[in-house]
């Protein structure tokens, strides 16, 4: 029951977020989930600050998942992430942050898990 939401100042055309989706899909296996459940939210052309400058290429994602994952798992995704916008957007890992969100009541299809 991951979710991923990225905001990021730059614009996304259509095959560019097939391409992150994609790419998300297959990083968070790192945190022991499966894309089956994985939902992706891009908003792009946000405006975003960093240290009090606006960043012309910048990111933040916050990922929430079911449960939790060892803080090792999340350094490793924090990599993932940072090397898929490089890859994909061109922005570079000192203007993006990630967060990580534990959750232990997560509802889906009417019900909770």
């Amino acid at each position: 029951m991951p979710f991923v939401d990225l905001r990021t100042t730059v614009p996304v055309p259509a095959d560019r977020r097939e391409a992150l989706k994609t790419a998300f899909g297959q990083a968070i296996t790192t945190l022991h989930k499966t894309e089956s459940y994985l939902m992706v939210a891009i908003q792009d052309s946000c405006d975003l600050w960093l240290g009090g400058r606006k960043l012309d290429k910048g990111a933040y994602i916050a990922v929430s998942l079911y449960g939790g994952a060892a803080p090792a798992d999340y350094d490793k995704m924090t990599g993932q992430l940072c090397r898929i916008l490089s890859d994909q957007l061109g922005i570079p890992a000192q203007a993006v942050y990630v967060t990580y969100h534990p959750v232990s009541d997560w509802g889906w299809n009417g019900q909770n898990f």
